[in-house]
């Protein structure tokens, strides 16, 4: 049965979802709820000087207008500092404005209608202080995080710069930007909030992390975390927005506590925009240079990115330039400014999803100078170990990748030169990108329970974003216990089943898969140890190395009729049901092996030659991600990242008002994002690796590697056909004409 890892198997929550009946958080079916509404800031930076909530109050059906003047104080309210993971909210504890569409109410009534009436309601007057919003203005801000992004220093240097900058045959220095984007999941942030005693909570929350929502929400509200209870079975997409906990779950707890009554939030799409994080835009100061033969002399990267005033979130986007290249000399920094803005925050492939688009295209114009091709220069600089950390790599492929990518898309026919090749009235233009993104893991628990009639049963904490999670889990508790399909359940996304990390940081697979790997494989232990000493088995006396898991059946490998069912098993003990617990956790590897995924992207675009606009006729990521659980929930992963790619090239930004610091595209008319005809051909490839230095299952994480570089590779695609290089995203007509 272990040939089901890497099968192409359909999704197990696919029929619930697509047939509706898979209850998302605010879909969950609570008796006697009612209905919240937020009403939002309308300026960036002031405070509050009066509320007037009667006429609001008046609205059929309202049972209480919580506002800053009426809200329970916070028990712990001293906790709410960042942390790393957690965010600062906004729990209406103060009149303070930190940024336009902030809560500053919350309307509760017995139908939504009315809740969104009676916040409409809602007069607030204010007293308004110019907005800070921009990196250029907030530059008297500007200071040196202790450390970035997961625990890495925020500044870096190796060898000698301006050496290597004398010692170069070719150069580059330039600034490259890219904007504040907004996730935009299908589902909105939304939450239910049940209070069963005075002291006893439930969540009905979207939710990347029920155990870290848990207990963020437990310490703000006073509460133990046994006494939370988070549910979040199903999620309309995260992207990294809904791994923090934000203001609208405490204040879905706060109304609830107060009417009495189970309360439902969910954030209207312009709600979406600034309250539960952005990818902070960055300015990239690099610098790369090297040797005629294309040996890199120098590589440098200044960022500069976004954080709030109230708290701290570095895009650490200064990462890649320090290990994706072989360099002798290496200087990287990172820098904040502080913004009247709602706090940035995690955003799928956080920091190398920016560092690598700007480095990639910093060396395409480097391979440019050089009169080299991209490739050969990516080569030429290729790091057999990781130059930053001095460590080896737990494996790497990507040289199977560029080649890979290189045969497939046919780049030996790439144009040499910019603006040569026509298609009609469009330049046809190809580019690449190398990709990259770390490879994580974290401490999980999974229990795995076989029943009397031979159906296992497997539960763990963890979350199902929409990635298969679902699906994977169950092939692998199958495989380890020689089982169909047909008789595993997995089950997560519940506070009382075992503790799982986050889903996020591409971790999930390599964390909680590991942790069903071990449960399922005790089991198997344990079973085996029944039916060896059971003289009334046929498996009595045999040893492990004998026995073999199949169909529901164990039996000796060499003798197949020697064997029994394993219902058989468990009831000739009188048992209902055998169970074991275990845990998955990191080791020494960490200090061993500098542990990441790789891959190339590639690119064909055309460009109307007259009017600017730019269409991608085709896509192509090959990449190195370990061993591959599920050939067709990897592929959507892998592709959903390079669409998101061709999306942060070409589409999205959240566009400022900098005059009143809000943002004027807080809606998906406005906040473009592909369709249907946007997407091209694309297709995502992978080379068969299986990295057991980096955890139990060989897997690196296919959540974000497929966003990095893709943007990059359109971008460079881009100047092939044109001749014009663009340096800040998105790549919109007006900047090609």
């Amino acid at each position: 049965m272990e040939d089901l890892i890497g099968e192409p198997l359909d999704r197990i929550d696919g029929p619930r979802k697509v047939s509706g009946r898979a209850p998302y958080a605010y879909e969950q079916n609570v008796p006697n709820a009612v209905y919240g509404v937020m009403a939002m800031s309308t300026i960036a930076k002031g405070r509050i000087l009066s509320t007037d909530t009667r006429e609001a109050e008046r609205v059929r059906g309202v049972l209480w207008i919580m506002t800053h003047l009426n809200a329970p104080k916070l028990p712990g309210e001293g906790k709410n500092r960042p942390d790393g993971s957690s965010r600062v909210i906004q729990a209406l504890q103060d009149s303070e404005i930190h940024y336009a569409n902030q809560p500053i109410a919350v309307a509760v009534a017995e139908t939504l209608h009315a809740a969104q009436e009676a916040a409409f309601l809602i007069k607030v007057r204010y007293s308004p202080a110019k907005p800070s919003v921009s990196l250029q203005s907030s530059i008297p801000t500007l200071y040196t995080p202790e450390q970035g992004h997961n625990n890495n220093p925020a500044t870096t240097n190796r060898g000698d710069i301006q050496a290597g900058l004398k010692a170069a045959a070719a150069q580059v220095q330039n600034e490259y930007y890219t904007p504040f984007e907004t996730h935009n999941p299908m589902e909105p942030h939304a939450t239910i909030a049940v209070w069963n005693a005075p002291d006893s909570l439930i969540l009905y929350d979207a939710t990347q992390g029920v155990f870290s929502d848990r207990d963020r929400v437990a310490s703000l509200l006073g509460l133990k975390p046994e006494n939370v209870l988070v549910i979040s079975p199903y999620l309309g997409g995260g992207f990294g927005s809904k791994g923090p906990v934000w203001s609208h779950v405490v204040l879905a707890a706060m109304a609830a506590q107060h009417v009495k009554r189970p309360v439902k939030l969910a954030l209207e799409r312009p709600q979406m925009f600034g309250a539960v994080g952005q990818r902070s835009s960055t300015h990239q100061a690099i610098t790369a240079a090297a040797s005629a033969d294309g040996a890199f002399t120098a590589l440098r990267n200044d960022t500069i990115s976004h954080t709030s005033t109230f708290d701290q979130f570095v895009e650490s986007a200064s990462l890649p330039t320090r290990m994706l290249y072989a360099c002798p000399n290496n200087s990287t920094s990172q820098k904040l400014v502080r913004s009247d803005i709602g706090t940035p925050s995690f955003m799928r492939a956080p920091g190398e999803a920016t560092g690598v688009n700007a480095l990639e295209i910093a060396l395409d114009e480097l391979a440019f100078a050089l009169k080299m091709d991209p490739i050969a220069l990516r080569l030429k600089n290729y790091a057999e170990k990781d130059p930053e950390t001095k460590l080896p790599w737990s494996s790497k492929s990507l040289r199977d990748c560029y080649r890979m990518g290189a045969e497939k898309f046919g780049w030996d026919k790439r144009p040499k030169e910019p603006r040569s090749v026509r298609d009609g009235a469009m330049l046809v233009g190809w580019g690449m990108a190398t990709a990259a993104y770390p490879t994580r893991r974290s401490a999980s628990t999974a229990k795995a329970i076989l029943g009397a009639d031979g159906k296992l049963e497997v539960d763990a904490g963890t979350q199902d974003l929409g990635t298969g999670t679902y699906t994977i889990m169950t092939q692998i508790a199958a495989a380890t216990m020689g089982l169909p399909m047909s008789s595993v359940r997995f089950r997560l996304g519940d506070t009382r089943y075992p503790h799982t990390p986050v889903s996020g940081g591409s971790q999930t697979a390599a964390s909680t898969g590991s942790a069903v790997r071990f449960a399922a494989s005790a089991l198997r232990e344990k079973l085996a140890g029944m039916a060896m000493a059971d003289r009334q088995s046929p498996l009595f006396g045999a040893t492990m190395a004998d026995i073999v898991f199949e169909n529901g059946r164990i039996f000796i490998k060499s003798i197949p009729s020697r064997g029994e069912t394993l219902g058989a098993l468990l009831a000739r003990h009188r048992l209902p049901s055998v169970e074991t617990t275990a845990t998955s956790e990191p080791g020494l590897e960490k200090k061993a092996f500098s542990m990441y995924a790789f891959g190339a992207q590639f690119a064909e675009v055309q460009v109307d030659a007259d009017l600017g606009e730019v269409h991608i006729s085709r896509m192509l990521g090959v990449f190195d991600a370990g061993r591959i659980l599920n050939a067709k929930t990897a592929r959507s992963q892998l592709i959903g990242g390079m669409v998101w790619g061709a999306s942060m090239a070409l589409f999205e930004q959240n566009l400022y008002d900098e005059r009143l610091g809000r943002i004027v595209n807080n809606n998906l008319a406005e906040y473009h994002v592909p369709v249907n005809l946007d997407i091209p051909h694309i297709d995502a490839l992978w080379v068969e690796e299986v990295d057991l230095r980096v955890n139990p299952l060989g897997v690196k994480g296919i959540g974000e590697i497929g966003i990095t570089g893709a943007a990059a590779a359109v971008a460079n695609a881009i100047f092939n056909a044109t001749g014009k290089r663009i340096r800040n995203l998105p790549i919109t007509p007006d900047k090609l004409l």
